[in-house]
């Protein structure tokens, strides 16, 4: 583990995270989540779902940033054919095409409007900030090909690139945020003992660890993992039309 990679999963890191729940206050607005144990099956299954393809994505995001200084060439570690999925016909080609060529598949696995506008923001907040922190030649090319924001999981694999992380860092730091940011929603939300909390996410390493590696498969991007969460993407919609709410999403 490296130094790099603390300062990437800090939640003081000035991206804007803290004010994102992950759908844990509409599942406690609904009962869904009234205690640890809800909280610990809830994060179980954001780790299953989203948190396996935010890992997936992270990925070859980092291993593009990292490729080139401009993220041009194929990436490295990566599988014949893979990283830029050995479509050579595709007429958005050069680095600008391939952030977005990964963009649209991250765009393909999030079913729930509510759901993109939240990653989005959120990707667009990180990279805002980690291009002061650790300025890169593959972080401004990536902010210049997706003006309106890339999703969370790419900009957070092109700065653990940046931020001198390798992949597998990437990958292990994405899963992370799917539920470490719930959780601390949670404590806020209903009061819980924060001792407690972090006790559930000590006992959810393994699995995380297992969905970090999974993530680090190395496949061609149309092949990432695909796993989908219709309940939370239910809460995203339903978060998005309550008055009076505490987070964003």
């Amino acid at each position: 583990m490296t130094a790099a990679l603390l300062l990437l999963a800090d939640s003081r890191l000035p991206a804007g995270g803290h004010a994102h729940s992950g759908g844990a206050e509409q599942a406690v607005r609904t009962g869904a989540i009234t205690g640890s144990g809800d909280l610990t099956a809830f994060l179980r299954g954001r780790l299953a779902t989203p948190g396996l393809v935010a890992a997936a994505l992270a990925e070859p995001a980092c291993a593009l940033a990292a490729s080139d200084p401009d993220g041009a060439s194929e990436p490295a570690g990566m599988p014949d054919g893979a990283g830029r999925p050995g479509r050579a016909e595709a007429p958005d080609e050069g680095p600008a095409g391939a952030w977005r060529e990964l963009d649209a598949e991250a765009d393909a696995r999030t079913a729930s409007p509510a759901q993109r506008d939240a990653s989005r923001t959120q990707g667009r907040l990180l990279l805002r900030s980690a291009r002061r922190i650790w300025p890169s030649a593959a972080l401004d090319a990536l902010a210049k090909a997706l003006p309106e924001g890339t999703h969370h999981p790419i900009a957070l694999g092109a700065v653990a690139a940046a931020a001198g992380c390798d992949p597998y860092d990437a990958a292990l730091a994405s899963a992370y945020t799917t539920i470490t940011g719930p959780a601390t929603a949670a404590v806020r939300l209903l009061g819980l003992d924060p001792v407690v909390v972090h006790r559930v996410l000590a006992g959810l390493a393994p699995e995380l660890e297992g969905v970090a590696r999974a993530g680090h498969a190395g496949t061609a991007w149309e092949e990432l993992p695909a796993h989908a969460a219709p309940a939370l993407d239910l809460l995203a919609e339903q978060h998005l039309r309550t008055e009076v709410r505490l987070f964003v999403s």
